[in-house]
């Protein structure tokens, strides 16, 4: 049965690092583009999922929708260490059928990366 993660960060380029990790390092395919959701609303799930209090907000959030069971994912998790905080939400969790009707309506998260460098020409 399939599964959400929920990824945090303290800046939009750690989510789109921590997306390419779950990719390239935890093998995970993902059943849709990730979504880009609230950060707020990513705090939420936080507390809602895991029932401790947040001990520090994000300024960044994406979605994305697994095609792997709960506990095969957070045991692959464990292997991996991206750089931003992962929330799995299985079917038992309460939010799972509100990110299921929720899902459709976030945008598509960017994960392109802005070069802010200038390039110089080199000296020959």
């Amino acid at each position: 049965m399939k599964s959400f993660a929920v990824i945090r960060g303290d800046n939009t380029d750690k989510v789109k690092i921590a997306l390419h990790d779950l990719e390239q390092y935890g093998k995970f395919q993902f059943q849709a583009k990730p979504k880009q959701i609230e950060p707020d609303y990513a705090d939420h799930l936080l507390v809602s999922v895991l029932r401790v209090p947040l001990k520090a907000r994000c300024k960044s959030a994406a979605l994305v929708e697994l095609d792997d069971n709960a506990g095969a994912v957070i045991s692959r998790l464990k292997k991996i260490h991206p750089p931003a905080h992962i929330v799995i939400v299985s079917p038992r969790h309460e939010a799972y059928n509100e990110l299921i009707n929720k899902s459709k309506n976030y945008p598509v998260f960017d994960r392109g990366f802005n070069n802010k460098r200038e390039s110089k020409p080199m000296n020959m």
